[in-house]
């Protein structure tokens, strides 16, 4: 179990993050996240990758305490639930990786904060979790091409916007 908390915990630690912003928050539900995968590992079928089932486990820990506090969910986050999933190939969009540098990569996750959610949702998880299409998708109860789409989407209007400053 302390491997799988070494391996996973930042990526779901950021996966809250992302949805909460609120640090303590997000420390709080990852350490009940590997705390609940911990009291139902045999649940897992292996149908997916281990920090997708993970990232499941969080979001659903993210909406009870959220229900808890009478927050609010947002539409774009409740939708996740209920969409279907496809399979589609899978290729990797490395050149955008590889051309941010440390300092472009800050200045890209600020221009983020302006996207629509579940575009920001998908490039934030592609570009700091590093996590495959397909995995975006599943985590995000979407489709693999969703995922592809909204990334591109995204990576087009930052781009756009970039070049209006220039």
């Amino acid at each position: 179990m302390e491997e799988l908390y070494s391996q996973n915990a930042k990526i779901v630690y950021h996966f809250l993050y992302k949805n909460c912003h609120d640090h303590e928050l997000a420390e709080e539900l990852t350490q009940e996240t590997f705390l609940q995968a911990y009291e139902s590992i045999e649940r897992y079928d292996g149908s997916c990758k281990i920090s997708v089932w993970l990232c499941q486990i969080a979001k659903h820990l993210l909406y009870r305490c959220w229900q808890k506090q009478k927050h609010e969910i947002p539409k774009e986050l409740e939708m996740l639930n209920s969409a279907p999933q496809k399979q589609l190939s899978e290729t990797c969009d490395t050149t955008w990786q590889q051309t941010i540098t440390h300092l472009e990569l800050i200045d890209v996750l600020k221009d983020m904060q302006s996207l629509p959610l579940h575009i920001r949702e998908v490039m934030y998880l592609r570009i700091t979790g590093a996590l495959s299409f397909k995995e975006i998708g599943e985590i995000l109860g979407r489709s693999e091409n969703w995922a592809r789409i909204n990334f591109y989407r995204g990576k087009e209007k930052l781009l756009k916007g970039r070049m209006n400053y220039e």
